[in-house]
Order: structure tokens, then sequence, then C-alpha cells
């Protein structure tokens, strides 16, 4: 038998509410946008269900594309060129300081640029008239910044993914007074292959790429004979390609890559691996490597 309520509806009321209908759940104080949407997915069909799904999706999706910042860098400038592809890189978010908040507004609309993949770059325009190398994976930038401000001759394309260390790199160039330091955020390969003219590079820099340890994963590192492709018609005639790694079954494969590759010669008398040249500086994280005993190797190939 069911409870009648302390104040009914009088019958014939306006108000009053049919024997079979069911009464509408009490409206929830507080509720969360999370709520609202469990909600609407347990009182919808399955295909209702599964359309509202899709709709969650696909407004995360645009929040991760949009800028982190007003005017920085984008978190996916190359969307609309999806490509099924191994990655060498895991674009990762991490805390981003206040500082390098300040440095990515202020600054990346000057020295900053997406990787997009819809325009081939003018890099004389874009570092006024100075030869260009490439820099693939820069982490915090401490090496780059120190390289840009040891060598002003030098203009410095530095890429990657990495928020904070973008932020970081700027703000360091910005403090030394270097201006030939720009800094692109987005896919390396992209970056190769649809936006850089040839011959327009004068070297390409891959400091302590990820090694990927794992059998399973060698097909993500970078060095491969198909990068090599990529770099090779960039590359001005005796532009030099500059490796180094202290994971020693990468460099074995690296030389062994490099030296396969017709469009590249090693610059060692001996065919093996060469001096760390004094314009790379020793980082704080080769430093670790060294002080846990690793080896480090550099190895440098000119283009032929």
């Amino acid at each position: 038998m069911s409870e009648q309520p302390l104040n009914p509806t009088p019958a014939g009321s306006p108000n009053a509410t049919p024997a079979d209908a069911t009464p509408a759940a009490p409206a929830r104080t507080g509720s969360t946008a999370a709520d609202a949407h469990a909600d609407a997915l347990a009182d919808a069909s399955a295909d209702e269900a599964a359309a509202l799904r899709a709709a969650s999706f696909e407004r995360a999706r645009r929040l991760r594309m949009e800028p982190r910042f007003p005017g920085g860098p984008a978190a996916d400038p190359a969307g609309s060129h999806h490509e099924r592809r191994i990655r060498s890189f895991q674009p990762r978010r991490s805390r981003v300081t206040t500082g390098q908040q300040e440095s990515l507004e202020r600054l990346w609309p000057k020295w900053g640029l997406d990787i997009d993949g819809k325009r081939v770059l003018d890099l004389t325009e874009l570092f006024d008239g100075l030869p260009v190398v490439l820099e693939i994976g820069f982490g915090m930038g401490e090496a780059t910044a120190q390289m840009a401000a040891d060598d002003p001759g030098t203009g410095i394309l530095a890429v990657d993914v990495h928020t904070p260390g973008q932020g970081n790199l700027l703000g360091l160039a910005d403090r030394a007074g270097s201006t030939n330091v720009r800094v692109a955020n987005g896919d390396a390969v992209i970056l190769l292959r649809e936006m850089l003219a040839p011959e327009s590079l004068d070297g390409l820099r891959v400091y302590f790429p990820d090694p990927w340890p794992k059998a399973r994963h060698h097909k993500r590192r970078l060095i491969q004979p198909e990068f090599l492709d990529l770099v090779a018609p960039v590359l001005k005639p005796g532009a030099i390609i500059h490796c180094a790694t202290d994971w020693e079954p990468y460099a074995e494969q690296m030389l062994e890559v490099l030296t396969a590759h017709p469009r590249f010669a090693n610059t060692a008398a001996d065919g093996g691996y060469a001096p760390r040249p004094a314009f790379r500086p020793l980082t704080r994280f080769e430093g670790q490597g060294l002080d846990k005993g690793h080896v480090v190797h550099d190895l440098l190939f000119a283009r032929v």
C-alpha cells in the first residue's frame, strides 16, 4: 500500500497529477556537468547514449586543440593533417610555471611558430639572412640557449612539443639577449616534409632523442632510413647532421643507419664516433648520465 502525500492536491485542480503518472525526480542542488551527463546517459536509449558520448568526445578533442595561452602554441597545430603514422615522440602536458607562461604569452607571437603543414617557411626572412640549423627535441632549452648565445651568427630553428620547455627556451634566449632562436611547436616530420624548401638548412642537430629501449618500440626511434630520406633534400651540400646519445644500442643503430645512407658521409676518419664538438654544451641531463657511468657518443655526418 503506497503512502499518500501529506497535502494531496484536490481532484480536478489544474495542478493535479494523473494517478498513473510518475512523479518527477526532485531537482539536485549543486549538480555538476558530469552529473548532468550521467543523468542524460541513464535516461537515453542506446543510440542516444552513443550520440551523447560522441558529442562529449568531440568537446574534449576541441579543448585539447585550443591554445593553452592567448596567442601561444597550439595544442594540435597540424590537426587537419592527421595521419596514421608511428611517431617518435609522445606529446605531454606538464605544469607550466608562471615565468614560462609569461614568456609564452609575450614572446611566442614574436619568436614562435606552429607546425601546421600549410606553408613553406622563408628561413631567410625568418632569421634575417642568417644560416639556419634545425634542432629537433631541445628539452628545457638550456643547451640550445647557450649555443645561440655563443654563436649569434647562426640561426637555430628549435622544434619540440613540450610546452614548459618552449616557454623556458624563449625566456632563456630573451634574458641572454639572443635574437637568433625561433621555437617551432609540433611534429618535425611534417616540418621537414611540407614546410622547408630544398637545401634551406645548414645543419641538423638531434641531441639525446628518446631511445625507445624496448625492442617492440625500436620502430619509434627517430633516426631511421625514412627519416634521413626526408632530411637529405632540405640540407645544403656539406651541411652536418649531428646526433648524440648516451644509449649505447641506439648509438650503434644511428651509426649503422647513417653509414648506410648514400646521401651522408661520416666526418670521423675512422668511420666511427666523433669527439664531442666544443660548440655542443655538456647538459645537465648528460652530466647525470655520465655520473651513472653512461658513455655519450657523438656522430657527425656531412650531406653529400
